[in-house]
């Protein structure tokens, strides 16, 4: 996709991106405004492990992160929150705790979040306190037992030191009275002194790993500390309402720009020129502005207003036709489109209009005869027209069937009753030999045909004309069905001239849209010459206007002689349409 595809088709949703940003960011900040605020309240807690006599090694200091990863999961546990609970007395922490260790650290970052500040404060700062106070007692009970049981052995080792010495010193006692100790009581001394060395020895063992117990409590005990307390927040981080609808808005703006162009790329409609010229291999001829109709009837702009940019589109047809087909004139041209509905009558109209305009005779000629139309474009009546013409013998007079329009040089051959065979008809002799007759009258026939898709009329007629246009609506004429019309055109032979596009929007309508505003400026300083009227359209409705003379009856006794129709208008080349 072009750049330039790209900014128009953003130029075109820009409504749906805007609305898209607006009921997003408003839906949110319409739900972030009345949500409940709420506060954060956090605490930074150190963690710092017992010393390693060795020194520090590698181990330690992947021990510590992991070891603060383990902190961070049991500052949450059960029994922690539970005594925060107590200590606050509350029925249950109901705040959102999030503990978030810093890597490649020891500190851990307790966050906890409330709607109340001061409560979400409170806890913050109670909970790292029960937890190192619970934390240093699973600690000391790690060895309590085995101190408690090494003050067990030495108790009952410094007893029997105690018995053994007071024995000794009873047989001491004796030879310090003069008396001689028999070689019983001498051999009674000996093991006493014996067992009280085994005892002094046994207490020193004792002495010595209670403590290196200690040491060892000493050393394997981690201190947590609070190197920063809570203090009660004064604003909520959350809702944050800007923020979010900011968010929201760009990502509602965001989603509505990939709608947009996921409904271009599904949508297969011609919107421009170049479109249908790619799509249908042919000539793109004229682009034609979308008329701001309001009573949505069929309007003869080219007539009612000459200088809009309307008018100008179809003069701009006008001579790309012209310049179509150089070496043959076309004298005969044909309007039909792929489908109803897309604005070929209209475009008929208006371009014979055109060519009237520049100086030529013209003839438009309806034979969409099923669904005629173009006698309601000038509110004639319908009477009588091509069904009537064809009835009559060759070389008959066909000036009673013709109606003058209010365009100077222009003449309406109406459609006339509906005949039971449109096709059959449209591809008889005697269609052949009455064009033949007509353009002895004119220098141009212009014919509305029916939509080449939905009738075989216009194929039956595209061989028996000098040239035909084929028109395709903006943004409704899909693909296929413009290529299936060109395609069918193509194989009876017809001389297609080329393609125009209908109704395009004014976002699209490049150099027509900007003598548009230009138009309308003008005129709303300097009035309308032709009506003095701004807005660019006719006082006159159609279907109710008069055209001149007294052409709204069909004539009946050659009120419309050959003289007169070729007797109006300025003269010109034949084969300049």
């Amino acid at each position: 996709m072009e750049l330039r595809n790209i900014g128009r088709t953003f130029w075109k949703w820009l409504w749906l991106i805007v609305l898209g940003a607006v009921v997003a960011g408003g839906v949110t900040f319409f739900i972030s405004s009345r949500s409940t605020p709420i506060y954060r309240a956090s605490t930074q807690i150190l963690i710092q492990q017992a010393n390693n006599p060795t020194g520090v090694q590698w181990t330690d200091v992947l021990t510590s992160e992991r070891l603060a990863s383990n902190y961070a999961r049991l500052l949450t546990t059960r029994p922690v929150l539970n005594q925060v609970a107590t200590n606050l007395r509350l029925p249950e922490v109901s705040s959102r705790i999030i503990v978030d260790p810093v890597r490649e650290t020891q500190i851990i970052v307790l966050h906890v979040e409330d709607p109340n500040p001061a409560l979400a404060t409170a806890v913050a700062n109670d909970l790292p306190a029960v937890f190192i106070s619970q934390n240093e007692k699973q600690q000391q009970q790690r060895f309590n037992t085995s101190l408690e049981t090494f003050q067990t052995q030495i108790t009952g080792v410094q007893a029997d030191i105690d018995q053994t010495q007071a024995q000794l010193q009873a047989l001491q006692g004796l030879e310090d009275d003069g008396e001689e100790l028999t070689l019983e009581q001498q051999a009674q001394r000996a093991r006493l002194e014996t067992s009280l060395a085994q005892y002094r020895s046994s207490l020193a063992d004792l002495l010595g790993a209670r403590d290196d117990v200690k040491r060892a409590e000493a050393l394997s005990g981690d201190t947590i500390t609070v190197v920063e307390p809570a203090i009660e927040p004064s604003a909520p981080i959350r809702p944050r309402v800007l923020l979010n609808t900011l968010i929201a808005a760009a990502l509602g703006a965001l989603l509505m720009t990939a709608l947009a162009f996921l409904i271009e790329y599904l949508d297969d409609t011609i919107k421009l020129p170049e479109d249908a010229s790619r799509v249908t291999g042919l000539p793109a001829l004229g682009s034609l502005v979308q008329y701001r109709n309001s009573d949505g009837t069929r309007q003869l702009i080219t007539h009612e207003n000459p200088k809009s940019p309307f008018s100008e589109s179809y003069r701009t047809l006008r001579t790309n036709i012209q310049f179509s087909s150089l070496d043959k004139p076309i004298n005969s041209l044909m309007v039909t489109s792929a489908s109803p509905g897309e604005g070929k009558s209209t475009t008929a109209a208006n371009l014979a209009a055109v060519i009237a305009q520049g100086g030529k005779r013209t003839i438009l000629i309806d034979t969409d005869l099923r669904r005629p139309v173009l006698h309601q474009v000038f509110g004639l009546p319908n009477a009588v027209g091509v069904t009537n013409a064809m009835l009559m013998p060759e070389g008959s007079d066909l000036t009673p069937f013709l109606q003058k329009t209010e365009v100077a040089n222009l003449w309406l051959l109406a459609s006339g009753p509906q005949p039971p065979n449109p096709s059959e008809l449209l591809g008889s002799h005697r269609m052949a030999e009455l064009i033949v007759e007509l353009q002895a009258n004119a220098d141009t026939l212009v014919f509305d045909s029916p939509p080449t898709l939905a009738v075989t009329d216009a194929a039956v007629l595209a061989r028996q004309v000098d040239g035909v246009l084929l028109v395709v609506e903006s943004a409704k004429t899909r693909e296929a069905a413009a290529k299936r019309a060109a395609q069918g055109l193509l194989k009876v032979n017809a001389n297609v001239l080329g393609v125009a596009v209908n109704r395009i929007a004014y976002r699209l309508a490049g150099s027509h849209y900007y003598y548009y505003d230009y138009y309308q400026d003008s005129n709303d300083e300097t009035g309308d010459e032709d009506g003095g009227q701004s807005s660019g359209k006719s006082s006159r409705k159609r279907g109710r206007s008069k055209p001149a003379g007294d052409a709204s009856q069909p004539a009946a006794a050659g009120t419309y002689a050959t003289s007169q129709i070729r007797g109006s208008g300025a003269s010109a080349p034949d084969n300049v349409v």
